[in-house]
């Protein structure tokens, strides 16, 4: 018996102005580093940190349902609304 590797994908993003909304620590800005995975309930964890840091937070809005267009649009739609900034939280 094999067992899948959930998926996920991950990226680095600079932060627009007003960084990216945290559950944990409020805003965060400057480079970070953006985790999207699919949970065993069908439903996409995003997770932020510092680029080169230790600890992960979960960006505001997460966990969600992954939408129709699947787990890696939900991933790029992310990463382009941290790129704009304004406290972004999971679209």
């Amino acid at each position: 018996m094999t067992s899948e590797q959930p998926e996920h994908y991950q990226d680095e993003v600079t932060a627009g102005p007003g960084g990216a909304m945290t559950d944990d620590v409020g805003v965060i800005t400057g480079d970070l580093t953006i985790t999207t995975a699919q949970r065993p309930d069908g439903t996409a964890e995003v997770r932020v940190q510092y680029t080169g840091a230790e600890e992960w937070y979960t960006l505001t809005g997460s966990p969600r349902p992954v939408p129709p267009g699947g787990l890696k649009s939900l991933h790029q739609a992310v990463l382009e609304t941290i790129r704009t900034g304004g406290a972004a939280e999971v679209p």
